[in-house]
C-alpha cells in the first residue's frame, strides 16, 4: 500500500497518480484511504477558461467534463494539464488514514483533482455548465498523503470552499514579501480570487508599495473600493510593454494569478533585478517565462506556486473573515455565478 497513491494508479503502472492516464475509482478504501461522498467539484479557472472556449459552453462543457472524468478517473483536464478540488463529506476513513478525518465530516480537499481517483453518478445532471463550481454526486478516494480541511462553521460551504481552492497563493505570498522585508509588490489579476487574497497578504506582510493589475474598469472600481492596493493599473496582462508602462518604476516582487497564458514576459519587466516573480496560473508556460527572462537579461528568481504552504487554508479564511473588502470581491463572484 502507498500513501501516494500507486496502488491506484490503472494506466500506466508504475507513475504516480497525477501523471497517471486513468486511476483505479473504487469506493472500497484500503487502509490508510478516505471514501469522500462528492457534493461539487472547483474547476481550476485556468481549465474552466480552456472548456468553455473550445466547446461554447452549456451541454457542451457539461459532456466535457463528464468525458475526462469517465475516461480517466479523475478531473484531470488534458489541454492544460490542471483539474481543480472538491467539496465532500466523508463516508468512511480507513483504520490508518493519518488524516483525522472521521465519517461525516464535511471538508473540502487541498490536493488537485488532476490526482484524485474520483467517479461521478449523478451525469452532472444539476450543473449548467456556465460556472466553476460544479454540484455532483459522487465518490473520491483520499490517499494517506492527501491534504483535506474540514469546512469552518462560520461561512457558507461555497464562499469556504473559493477561498480553499486558492488557498495557497495568499499563503507564498505572505512568505515571499516578508523574505524581502518591505518590498513594493506587483499582483498580476488582482481582482480575482487568487489575486485579492493575494494583495491582502501582501499588505499584512508588510509591502511598501502595493500594485494591482486589472483588465477592465470594472475590477479595477472594484480592487479600489475594497482598499486592497495603493495603485490599480489597467492592462491586459498579455501585452508585456503595457504592462511594464503601466505599472511604471519596476516591483520587487510580482505574483501572477492570471488564467491566460502569455503574461510571462509582462511579469519580467515590471520585476526589478534581484526581484522575485511568483507564477500561480496554470496557465503559465514556464518555458516562456525562464527563456524570456534570459533574453531581457533579467535577474529575476522565479518561483512556481504548488499549491501548498503549511497552514494555507487556515491563513486564507483568517484572512477573509479579516479584509471585508476581499469577502465582498468574493460574495460578489459568487452571485455572479449564481445568477443572484
Amino acid at each position: 500500500m502507498s500513501a501516494y497513491g500507486l496502488h491506484r494508479v490503472a494506466e500506466p503502472v508504475g507513475v504516480l497518480p497525477q501523471q497517471a492516464h486513468r486511476l483505479d475509482v473504487d469506493a472500497a478504501p484500503r487502509p490508510d484511504e478516505v471514501v469522500v461522498d462528492v457534493e461539487c467539484l472547483n474547476l481550476d479557472a485556468a481549465s474552466f477558461r480552456q472548456l468553455r472556449e473550445q466547446h461554447g459552453g452549456g451541454d457542451a462543457v457539461r459532456a466535457a467534463v463528464l468525458e475526462i472524468v469517465e475516461s480517466r478517473g479523475k478531473m484531470h483536464n488534458p489541454v492544460t494539464g490542471s483539474g481543480g478540488m472538491l467539496l465532500g463529506a466523508v463516508r468512511e476513513a480507513g483504520p490508518e488514514s493519518p488524516l483525522g478525518l472521521k465519517r461525516g465530516d464535511r471538508i473540502a480537499t487541498l490536493v488537485s483533482l488532476t490526482l484524485t481517483p474520483l467517479r461521478i453518478t449523478d451525469g452532472l445532471a444539476t450543473w449548467d455548465g456556465t460556472s466553476e463550481q460544479v454540484p455532483c454526486e459522487g465518490t473520491a478516494i483520499l490517499f494517506g498523503r492527501s491534504i483535506a480541511a474540514v469546512l469552518p462553521g462560520d461561512m457558507p460551504d461555497r464562499l469556504a470552499l473559493s477561498v480553499m481552492d486558492v488557498c495557497g497563493a495568499p499563503a507564498l505570498t505572505d512568505r515571499v514579501v516578508r523574505r524581502h522585508g518591505s518590498p513594493s509588490v506587483l499582483v498580476i489579476g488582482g481582482g480575482g480570487k487568487s489575486g485579492s487574497l493575494s494583495l491582502a497578504a501582501a499588505r499584512r506582510a508588510g509591502a511598501s508599495r502595493l500594485v494591482a493589475l486589472v483588465p477592465t474598469e470594472r475590477e479595477a472600481a472594484a480592487v479600489a473600493t475594497a482598499g486592497l492596493a495603493d495603485e490599480v493599473v489597467i492592462a491586459d496582462a498579455r501585452d508585456p510593454v503595457a504592462v511594464a508602462e503601466g505599472v511604471g518604476d519596476q516591483v520587487d516582487v510580482t505574483i501572477v494569478c492570471v488564467d491566460v497564458p502569455g503574461c510571462e514576459h509582462g511579469a519580467v519587466l515590471a520585476t526589478a533585478d534581484g526581484g522575485t516573480i511568483v507564477f500561480f496560473s496554470m496557465a503559465t508556460s514556464f518555458a516562456a517565462a525562464a527563456l524570456g527572462a534570459e533574453g531581457l537579461a533579467a535577474d529575476v528568481e522565479m518561483i512556481i506556486g504548488n499549491g501548498y504552504v503549511p497552514g494555507h487554508a487556515a491563513f486564507a479564511l483568517d484572512l477573509l473573515r479579516a479584509e471585508p473588502g476581499v469577502r465582498e470581491l468574493f460574495e460578489a463572484r459568487e452571485r455572479q455565478t449564481s445568477g443572484a
